[in-house]
Formats: C-alpha cells, structure tokens, sequence
C-alpha cells in the first residue's frame, strides 16, 4: 500500500484523487458521465489505474476531463463511500445516467 507519496505533496492524509471524465461500452455509445475515486502515489498512476479499472468494468474508451486531490472527506453519498472504498485501496467508479 502507499505510504508517502512519490512527488511534492505533503499530505497529511491519503492521497485520495478524483477523475472526471465520459466512458464509452460500445462504439456507438453516447457514453456515461463518470467520477472515479482511487488513492495514488501521482496523478500519472492514478491516472493509468483508473483506466485500468474502467477497462475491467467494460468501457473501450474513457475521455477523462479533469483530475484532482480530495483535500476534505466528502459528506454526501455516493461520493462519501466511495472516498472511503479508495481509502481502502479500492478504485471506486460512480457512474451518472
């Protein structure tokens, strides 16, 4: 498991990050608005793990738009238990229909 991150961050928590982005099933697929949360040593593996993931779940393609560190435990569902699935090392895809 990560331990410290491996750039200038100093975090005192976890290095939980957000993705925004689309994934696509299929070729002609209008895509689904995504948000995937995963705890990383950067956002380079974060990146690489979170389409790793989407990969796994089935998505061909994913446009991810934006990333970022939590920096405050998110309160409301379905982002609060996905912080807390990424805490323990889960990669956590909330999908919007």
């Amino acid at each position: 498991m990560i331990t410290a991150p491996d750039n200038d961050n100093n975090s005192e928590g976890p290095m939980v990050f957000i993705i925004i982005g689309k994934g696509y099933e299929s070729d002609n697929s209008e895509g689904v608005d995504l948000h995937v949360m995963l705890r990383a040593a950067d956002e380079d593996s974060a990146v690489r793990e979170a389409l790793n993931a989407l990969s796994e779940e089935g998505f061909i393609e994913a446009d991810l738009d934006q990333i970022g560190m939590l920096t405050e435990v998110p309160t409301e569902e379905p982002h609060a238990s996905a912080y807390q699935g990424a805490v323990d090392g889960e990669v956590a895809i909330i999908r919007f229909s």
